[in-house]
């Protein structure tokens, strides 16, 4: 996903690798306590990633000179051009697995148990008892990490083996994508992808420029026009790219998508032909041709592609659930050490104690239990095929499944406003002229001021006397301040709108090579208004266009060098396009320069934003009003201004403009310099406002995600005004509130003085620019971020990508709640991967940020159905599951040492072989696991009443209270189970083993139902299954069952009564707590 970086930026990621051996020598200090307590994953991560380094010297990139189809030229060896996603190679992927699994402190403490049984001294039972659990475990991750891989190789694979045509002395080859190299001269046809950075060199199209698709580059989904190098598109065939001797120079490989500096030369010819490239000049990897078949020149591969360099490896993102239980585990390790510490004493610490210690710590080793990875594994897997089969939010995706529990947790939401918030479909609301304004409903007295104009110009005479082609026009230029009537200003106005833009009409019909026809018959046939689509690399263009053409001045048809548009009589005028200045971030305008035919007369048309025109324009009192009125009505503005040039000013301002160009060093600065020597004095023509209507349900969403205690953060690359009625008129920030806009600051002193301002107003929205913000978090970071911690709603205006993840991170860092990130394009990718759960929308802006995130969704109002009810459904019954898969090891432990303690310290194991491995397996398992299924209240009260959610943000589900009253729980009921069997047991101890591991089933069984809210057919499936399978292995477990007495009615009593001891106490609890304080959800559901 394409990152703004800078290579400052770039190169200091190297720097890192310096620093790697000075952080070892401070580890180093810290002594055993720190190795212990998880040292050893830190220096085991830094020696692999020092290894990792030595092994792959990151080279450094250079500046290069290619040679047109001579790859052997090339000085350096560049890399190849294959793709390669997968984590792992054939050695890699069982140590890696391996890391990725013991780094958790649960499976490492299981394997260290269970290497420990290959000591004859330490074994107790069988080795089965303590390697199949583990060996399953494994064997899942392995299979579904080797699964992901083959994907991702046959991807790969699938990519690298795409043929394309490569142009060669002796005609045409076919090579596989892997096997271009820099220098290759590669044909490219329509839709097919770009397989490594180009310079385009040639097209079919007779216009010498091409459209690509760069949705899978920058998420954006409009197409982007290209040019190729005059010099080579003029050669008369293919095949004389060889006869001529050119070069390319190219700047070294760097992050910017939306910037290129190079030089065409070709040295064959008297004097040598030097053109500069640009960014319009190049064809990225990963984009795709749209029309035309292109040829152009190979000057980065592989790892060099701007596509690769701007890939951030996404983290591996793991929920604060599983952080909970890791926490629980170690303090379950430091208990069970505790308590085999404690029965050695017990023992007086006689004969070989220290192996005696390590005997016990393997006998109660049950009390973590390793089943707990896999239930919780296959929950989530569970919650996830939930979101994906609800039919109320049709099309959302779970990408992540190891992350569902996050959504019931979340605190803040950050949020994209264009396509997220908005339908990014733009609808031209509003023109104002200065004294007069146009609304929807007046557009009709537009077309027919523009009929009338046009009348007059047709009904004058054609013979040479045509320079009269606009009313307004005839005033000399030694009186400009005459007054214009209206008609005419309105004419001018529309005619600039018509003029200064990058659309481009795209003909269907014109696809199968009608294009060939001769030029005469356009007006008449092709330019038809009913297979005419706009193409251009923003909305609000092709909205303006649209409306040019509602009210009678259509644009019929558009190339390199000049522009057509129908007049409502149906003429087609012409209009040459001299020169274009696109739009930028910095400059916020775009500006385009036309000789009309008719006349000859040259006009530089400019628009943009206001903030930038204000000082361009000739001085006026209406503009700033104005546009703060139409941002209010949650407009977007734009102000078009002209000039008119004579040809001498023209002249001058070609050749400072050429030169500029191909200047080497400080290219941008110096055309930038140029260009704004023309923007003075230009005469202001009008303002329009376009307006990007809200998805469905917007208002009614953030209400729901208000009332559920969630802050809502909206983070937007758009204007100040826009983002803050978008707010408004989103209810982001509800009409009582007040909004406290920051304002511009620039240094320290500033930004202190409008902190100590914004920290007197209480409950107010605040709206911050990209700038100010960048000024607050250098020098006041923490005082910043409370304030804003404490506002209902946060604006951040003009958001960089990089800042946009910036703000993810610093809200985590100080705040330590869980974030959720939603967006719909490519530049919200960054903030998405940073946040502790992402969210893609799918949307106008491409699949980009749905690829990239967590969960995807269709629409924005989806949201509020996958926190309330799938997030939080999600979190409670983890919750649950994780503490009852405790809970079942901690009962067998308290088991185990009653029994120890009863026969004289003895480290002899309880219930050995089978029976372990059963009771962890196919006698509970099921009924335990059934708990993902249980719910405290209905999907729809869930929502009616959002503020159920605000309870789980405390993390009361999964505390350490909650805990201690499982460990309370597992005791009495271990203790009961185990006294009751040895105060009942007839002398022989084989009863002993049989009364108390019936009881102890029935008790687990009999804990899931007092667990269980709602009721689900397959939960009391599994019970009875459960049931049914014990008793039916009752007969095959002689060596622990006397069958004889098992059948005896003594047993059965004797079960029952032990059962019922364990049991009913807890039963009579849950009954009176829920009489006397029920918890909310059991208000809302009685």
């Amino acid at each position: 996903m394409p990152l703004m970086m800078s290579e400052e930026a770039f190169e200091n990621d190297e720097s890192d690798y310096h620093t790697l051996p000075r952080a070892r020598i401070h580890q180093r200090r810290r002594g055993l306590g720190w190795f212990l307590c998880g040292g050893w994953k830190v220096l085991c991560g830094s020696c692999c990633e020092c290894l990792a380094h030595t092994c792959r010297r990151r080279k450094e990139l250079k500046a290069r000179t290619v040679w047109l189809g001579h790859p052997e030229k090339c000085e350096e060896k560049y890399p190849k051009n294959a793709i390669k996603n997968q984590k792992y190679n054939i050695l890699t992927f069982v140590p890696g697995v391996l890391y990725q699994q013991f780094k958790f402190f649960l499976n490492l403490y299981f394997l260290v148990v269970a290497c420990s049984q290959f000591v004859p001294s330490l074994k107790i039972g069988y080795l089965y008892t303590y390697w199949a659990p583990l060996g399953f475990v494994l064997a899942v991750t392995m299979v579904r990490e080797a699964v992901d891989e083959v994907r991702r190789y046959r991807r790969d694979k699938e990519m690298n083996s795409q043929l394309y045509s490569k142009l060669t002395v002796r005609g045409k080859v076919q090579v596989k994508s892997s096997d271009i190299q820099v220098g290759d001269l590669i044909i490219v046809e329509k839709n097919q992808r770009v397989p490594a950075d180009m310079i385009f060199l040639r097209t079919s199209e007779k216009t010498g420029a091409c459209f690509i698709r760069t949705d899978q580059l920058d998420g954006e989904t409009d197409w982007k026009l290209k040019i190729a190098v005059a010099c080579t598109q003029r050669l008369p065939a293919l095949g004389d790219l060889f006869s001529i001797s050119a070069y390319v120079y190219a700047q070294k490989p760097q992050l910017d998508i939306h910037s290129f500096e190079g030089n065409f030369t070709r040295e064959d010819c008297d004097p040598p032909i030097h053109e500069s490239l640009s960014i319009e000049n190049t064809l990225w990897a990963s984009t795709v041709v749209a029309s035309g078949t292109v040829i152009g020149v190979v000057i980065y591969t592989g790892k060099e592609t701007r596509s690769v360099l701007n890939t951030s490896q996404s983290k591996n993102k793991v929920g604060l659930l599983d952080l909970e239980l890791n926490r629980l585990t170690k303090a379950l390790f430091l208990a069970l050490v505790v308590l085999s510490i404690v029965m050695v004493a017990l023992q007086g610490f006689i004969g070989p104690w220290f192996r005696n210690l390590f005997r016990f710590i393997v006998l109660f080793s049950y009390i973590i239990p390793i089943s707990l990875r896999v239930n919780l594994d296959m929950g989530k897997s569970a919650y996830g095929w939930m979101i994906m089969k609800d039919e109320n939010i049709p099309g959302t995706v779970v990408r992540t499944s190891t992350i569902p529990e996050e959504l019931g947790r979340l605190v803040y939401l950050l949020t994209d406003k264009t396509g997220t918030l908005t339908q990014n479909e733009m609808v031209f609301r509003r023109l104002h002229l200065g004294t007069v304004s146009y609304g929807t409903d007046t557009m009709d007295e537009i077309q027919s001021h523009i009929i009338q104009s046009y009348a007059q110009v047709s009904s004058a005479p054609s013979n040479g006397s045509s320079a009269s082609s606009t009313p307004s026009r005839k005033a000399p230029p030694s009186a400009p301040k005459v007054r214009k009537s209206v008609s005419s200003r309105i004419h001018e106005a529309v005619k600039a709108i018509a003029l200064c833009h990058n659309v481009t009409p795209v003909y269907e019909s014109r696809a199968n090579g009608a294009s060939t026809e001769p030029e005469s018959t356009e007006a008449d046939q092709d330019f038809s208004d009913d297979n005419r689509t706009y193409q251009a690399s923003s909305p609000d263009e092709v909205a303006l266009v649209r409306w040019t053409e509602s009210v009678g001045l259509t644009l019929v048809n558009r190339d390199l060098t000049s522009l057509q548009l129908k007049t409502p009589a149906g003429q087609i005028l012409t209009f040459y396009i001299l020169q274009i200045f696109p739009f930028t971030s910095e400059s916020k305008r775009m500006g385009i320069i036309v000789r009309e035919e008719a006349t000859g007369e040259i006009t530089f048309y400019m628009k943009g934003a206001d903030v930038a025109m204000a000082s361009i324009v000739q001085y006026n009192d209406w503009l700033e009003e104005e546009c703060g009125n139409m941002a209010r009505e949650g407009l977007r503005t734009l102000v078009v201004a002209k000039k008119s040039l004579s040809e001498e000013q023209y002249q001058d301002f070609e050749s400072r403009y050429n030169q500029a160009k191909l200047s080497l060093h400080d290219r941008a600065l110096k055309v930038a310099a140029v260009v704004e020597s023309l923007e003075r004095e230009m005469e202001l023509l009008c303002l329009t406002g376009v307006e990007d209507q809200l998805q469905a349900d917007v208002r009614p969403t953030l209400e729901l995600l208000r009332n559920a205690g969630i802050k809502i953060w909206m983070l937007t690359g758009d204007k100040l005004e826009t983002a803050t009625c978008i707010a408004k008129s989103s209810h982001l920030v509800s009409r009582s509130q007040d909004i406290h806009v920051f304002r511009p600051v620039s240094n320290r002193g500033e930004a202190h003085l409008e902190l100590n301002a914004f920290r007197r107003k209480h409950d107010c929205a605040l709206v911050i620019s990209g700038d100010s913000l960048e000024v607050c978090l250098r020098y006041y970071e923490h005082e910043f971020v409370e304030l804003a911690c404490q506002c209902p709603a946060v604006v951040c205006c003009r958001c960089s990508p990089t800042q946009k993840a910036q703000i993810v991170r610093l809200l985590q860092q100080h705040t330590a709640n869980r974030t959720c990130a939603i967006g719909d394009g490519g530049n919200d990718v960054s903030m998405i991967q940073a946040a502790d759960c992402g969210i893609g929308i799918e949307g106008r802006e491409g699949k980009q940020a749905s690829l990239a995130a967590d969960f995807s969704i269709t629409q924005f109002k989806h949201i509020g159905r996958l926190l309330m009810v799938h997030g939080r459904n999600s979190y409670k019954r983890s919750a649950a599951l994780g503490q009852f898969v405790m809970h079942r090891g901690m009962i067998i432990s308290t088991m185990q040492a009653v029994f120890s303690s009863i026969f004289y310290f003895a480290s002899v194991p309880l219930y050995q072989g089978f029976l372990m491995v059963g009771y962890a397996t196919i006698y509970t398992m099921f009924p335990v696991f059934s708990l993902v299924l249980d719910q405290d209240v209905k999907p729809e009260m869930a929502l009616l009443y959002p503020e159920l959610y605000k309870d789980l943000t405390k993390g009361r589900s999964l505390s350490f209270k909650t805990f201690l009253i499982w460990v309370l729980i597992s005791v009495y009921q271990g203790g009961i189970l185990m006294y009751g069997a040895l105060v009942l047991f007839d002398q022989e101890f084989v009863h002993v083993v049989a009364i108390s591991f019936t009881a102890l089933i029935l008790t687990e069984l009999l804990m899931v139902a007092l667990t269980v809210r709602t009721w689900h057919w397959l939960m009391v499936v599994a019970e009875f299954f459960s049931l049914g399978c014990y008793l039916a292995s009752l007969a095959f477990l002689n060596e622990y069952f006397d069958l004889s007495f098992i059948t005896t009615r003594a047993f059965l009593w004797k079960v029952c009564t032990i059962t019922l001891v364990s049991c009913l106490p807890l039963y009579i609890i849950k009954y009176l707590k829920r009489k006397f304080s029920p918890p909310s959800y059991s208000k809302l559901s009685s």
